[in-house]
């Protein structure tokens, strides 16, 4: 299948930083989170903006760090995983990990109730909260919000219920995008540069936010490039475009 023509948006300006979601922004959003499939070229993209870019592209998603370097062959130079739950910083690097709060054990066993009284819906566990999702089930999101909400049960100072790609999160409201741009922005080889974010859903608004705040821009897929093959385009566009400037 034949990649879109780069769309047109705003250009790069000097010493940008590139940081990127990955789901719905690079990889097109899947039946399940483990079928997701990289589409070829992305990794040569990645890799050619890495270079004219001078290392400052980070990928910030909701998913662990290990499955996204997994994914994209750990070529970028910094990964925030679980909405900044962890961070690595640089290629090697060992994770950085926020002072968070434990997901109680009884909120679990109650969530993996809620997923099987609804057939298709899946969870998937993270290091400090869980994601309920119904892509195969729409029928079901309501059901498994009220869940979420009812485990919460108006303890609400600590996690929080945030909505996503067909799916319902609870996590900590101290483990937000946002927070992980500027944990990244703070150290090289970032820190000075003007950071760019591109994502898809609601779970970036923080992160756009704070790139704005720091004098950069949020970049939206839908408003931007269309979808995650527009955003692919792209990024393939600007390393071929700044190689031949070069």
């Amino acid at each position: 299948m034949t990649e879109p023509s780069a769309p047109s948006t705003p250009e790069l300006p000097a010493r940008a930083a590139l940081l990127l979601d990955l789901d719905g922004t690079l990889l097109d959003i899947a039946p399940t989170p483990a079928s997701v499939v990289v589409p070829p070229g992305l990794l040569a993209a990645l890799k050619a903006v890495r270079a004219v870019l001078n290392d400052a592209v980070a990928v910030i998603s909701g998913r662990p760090v290990e499955q996204v370097d997994a994914l994209l062959d750990g070529l970028p130079y910094a990964v925030a995983g679980e909405h900044g739950g962890a961070i690595r910083h640089a290629p090697g690097a060992p994770l950085e990990r926020p002072d968070l709060p434990e997901l109680p054990a009884d909120w679990l066993a109650r969530a993996e109730r809620a997923a099987a009284a609804q057939p298709g819906a899946l969870l998937e566990r993270k290091q400090h909260g869980l994601v309920l999702h119904y892509r195969l089930c729409p029928e079901a999101g309501p059901a498994l919000r009220q869940a979420l909400r009812e485990i919460l049960n108006d303890d609400d100072a600590l996690f929080t219920v945030m909505s996503a790609h067909m799916a319902w999160e609870l996590k900590p409201r101290a483990a937000d995008k946002g927070r992980a741009v500027n944990r990244v922005m703070a150290r090289p080889p970032f820190v000075g540069r003007v950071p760019i974010y591109v994502g898809d859903d609601v779970t970036d608004e923080d992160a756009i936010d704070a790139a704005c705040a720091l004098g950069g821009i949020g970049l939206r897929v839908a408003d931007s490039f269309g979808d995650a093959a527009g955003v692919r385009a792209w990024l393939q566009a600007l390393g071929q475009q700044r190689r031949r400037a070069g």
